[in-house]
């Protein structure tokens, strides 16, 4: 069996960036949104975590573009405007999940700390909110199409490394 090059994922908060790579070759780049409250590990807190992570779970592999996911479970609905009009404060959660866990103890896993615990993941969003300006409520927001190129390519227990 031919083993497959290693794909890894580094999301440059700094720059609201996620970048692939394959085989130590960045293949391609997105743009993302982070959190609003900044970076930070504790739980409650609405920071996006930083450190070395894997993607623990998938979720979304047919969905449709804009789906609308609830406690990692489809509803049903497919996102529209007036969907945002109606709750503007809420992290909509789209098309694809990717669940992360950490890899750090004390630092991302276990704990206070403990990424998958606190539901932290990359996921799409309505595009208009992936922006240069974090937003989010922790998770990493992407846009839909994004979002869905980037699951196709990753799987679980790809690493992931979010930077500042």
């Amino acid at each position: 069996m031919t083993e497959q090059p290693a794909t890894t994922i580094s999301i440059d908060i700094n720059q609201q960036i996620l970048s692939l790579f394959v085989a130590g070759e960045q293949v391609i780049t997105y743009p993302v949104c982070t959190a609003k409250n900044g970076v930070g590990e504790a739980f409650g807190s609405e920071c996006t975590p930083r450190g070395r992570h894997i993607i623990r779970a998938k979720m979304g592999d047919d969905a449709e573009v804009a789906s609308v996911f609830v406690g990692r479970r489809l509803t049903g609905e497919i996102h529209q405007q007036s969907l945002t009009d109606a709750e503007p404060d809420k992290d909509w959660i789209l098309s694809r999940i990717l669940w992360l866990s950490g890899l750090e103890k004390g630092k991302n896993r276990l704990g206070q700390v403990d990424t998958m615990r606190r539901y932290i993941y990359i996921h799409g969003a309505p595009d208009e909110l992936v922006s240069a300006t974090p937003s989010s409520h922790g998770c990493i927001r992407m846009k839909n199409a994004d979002v869905i190129d980037l699951y196709k390519r990753v799987s679980v227990g790809t690493v992931v490394s979010i930077n500042e």
